[in-house]
C-alpha cells in the first residue's frame, strides 16, 4: 500500500504527468524537457527530483549533462504504465508536449548530422577498405542470434547501428560509448528507428558501468583496434556475461596500412586469432571458430567467445 500511495502522489501532478510521459518517449536533459514543458529549469528539475525518488525516472550523468529515462521499478512499472495508457490522445496540453517533442528530435538529429557529416570522410574511407557492410552486418547477426536474447550490451555503441541491428532480437539493449558527440549521433538514430528498447549511456570499456553476469549476449565492433590493453578490454565484457552469454569481437586481421595508425590513431594494425585465443581462455571465455570476410584490402574478423558455466551452474 505504501509503494502504491508514493507512485500515485508523484504523479497526482500535471507537470509530473507531462514529463513521466516526455521520458517514456526516450532520455533527455533537463534543458531539453524545459523547452517542451516551457516551464522554469529550477521547477523542472524539483519535479524531476520527486519522480526519481519514486523510482519512477532514472537519471545518468554523461559529462556534463544529465539525462533521464522512464524506469519504473518493478513495484510501480504496473502503474505507471497504466497511467500512461489512460492518457486522452487528443489532450490538448499533451497534443503540444508531442509536438515540442519532435522539435527537440529533429534539433538532435541535425546537430547529430552536422557531426556525422565533419567525420565522413574518415568513415567512408575505412569503409572502403574491407568488404561491404551488408556482409559484416549479416555475419554479425547470425554470430549473436541464435535464440531470443534477454539482455544485450554494445560496447563502444558509435553511431548505434549494432544496436539497431540487434535490438528486434532482443528484450533490451544497451549500448555505452565515452565520446558524447558519437553518444549523441546513436540517441538519434535509434530516436529515428522508435527503438524503445534501446538505452545508451557514457561508459568507459576498461570500467563498464554494470555489475557481473547481467547480459546474455555482448559485442564489440571495431573498438579493439584502438585499446591499449585489448585483454582488459575482454575481461571486463566478460565480467558483465552471464554464464554461458556470448561475446563477439569484429575488428580486422593483421595488415600493414600504416596510415590507418598514423591518421586515425588506431593502436592495433589488425589481431590474430591466436591472440583472442589467448585473451578469452584468460577471460573464462571458450573460443569458437573464427570467420574471417575478406574483401579489400584488409579482412574483417569476428571471434566469437562464450562465458563458461560453472560447474553444477
Amino acid at each position: 500500500m505504501d509503494e502504491l500511495l508514493k507512485t500515485l502522489k508523484a504523479v497526482a501532478e500535471p507537470s509530473r504527468l507531462r514529463l513521466l510521459a516526455l521520458c517514456a518517449e526516450g532520455e533527455f536533459t533537463v534543458s531539453e524537457l524545459v523547452q517542451i514543458l516551457g516551464q522554469s529549469q529550477p521547477r523542472v528539475s524539483r519535479h524531476l527530483k520527486l519522480l526519481c525518488d519514486a523510482g519512477l525516472l532514472q537519471k545518468l550523468r554523461e559529462g556534463s549533462w544529465m539525462l533521464y529515462r522512464f524506469a519504473p521499478e518493478k513495484g510501480a512499472a504496473d502503474i505507471a504504465d497504466l497511467l500512461l495508457s489512460r492518457i486522452p490522445e487528443k489532450d490538448p496540453t499533451f497534443a503540444m508536449d508531442r509536438k515540442r517533442l519532435r522539435k527537440v528530435l529533429a534539433d538532435r538529429s541535425k546537430a547529430a548530422e552536422v557531426y556525422f557529416n565533419q567525420t565522413a570522410d574518415h568513415w567512408d574511407e575505412i569503409r572502403g577498405l574491407h568488404v561491404e557492410d551488408a556482409e559484416v552486418e549479416n555475419a554479425i547477426t547470425q554470430n549473436l542470434y541464435s535464440g531470443p536474447i534477454e539482455k544485450f550490451l554494445d560496447i563502444g555503441t558509435g553511431t548505434g547501428r549494432i544496436l539497431e541491428l540487434i535490438a528486434p532480437h532482443a528484450k533490451s539493449a544497451d549500448g555505452i560509448d565515452l565520446s558524447q558527440e558519437m553518444l549523441a549521433i546513436a540517441r538519434a538514430n535509434l530516436d529515428q528507428a522508435s527503438l524503445k528498447n534501446c538505452q545508451i549511456r557514457q561508459g568507459d570499456m576498461y570500467q563498464l558501468p554494470f555489475g557481473d553476469n547481467q547480459y546474455d549476449a555482448a559485442c564489440i565492433h571495431q573498438v579493439m583496434h584502438f585499446a591499449d590493453e585489448p585483454n582488459r578490454v575482454i575481461g571486463e565484457a566478460a565480467r558483465v556475461l552471464r554464464p554461458g552469454g556470448k561475446l563477439v569481437v569484429v575488428d580486422f586481421a593483421p595488415h600493414d596500412m600504416e596510415d590507418l595508425r598514423n591518421t586515425y590513431h588506431h593502436r592495433r594494425l589488425g589481431f590474430s586469432d591466436g591472440e583472442f585465443v589467448h585473451w578469452f581462455q584468460r577471460n573464462g571465455l571458450s573460443f569458437k571458430s573464427p570467420q574471417h570476410l575478406p574483401g579489400g584490402q584488409i579482412t574483417v574478423a569476428i571471434w566469437t567467445g562464450i562465458k563458461a558455466i560453472p560447474k553444477g551452474g
